[in-house]
């Protein structure tokens, strides 16, 4: 599939440019987060209870405004 997309603006066009690493980024702090949550681990160390529920809880956000946004993950 070939898509091609014109914007006047120069910002516009390097923001849908960096679309692809921005999810990539945002998938690599989901598995982070994923990783804390599943296992109880951060840093090489057992995670607080404050430290896993907050992961949990960035998780569920990150979820949240993805599907506000009608975007998958």
């Amino acid at each position: 599939m070939k898509i091609t997309i014109e914007y006047e603006d120069e910002q516009d066009a390097k923001l849908a440019m960096e679309a692809f690493d921005w999810r990539h980024t945002v998938l690599q702090i989901d598995a982070l987060l994923r990783s804390i949550t599943k296992h109880n681990i951060y840093q090489n160390r057992e995670a607080s209870e404050d430290e896993h529920n907050m992961a949990h809880y960035i998780r569920e956000q990150i979820r949240e405004f993805a599907n506000d946004n009608n975007l998958t993950i």
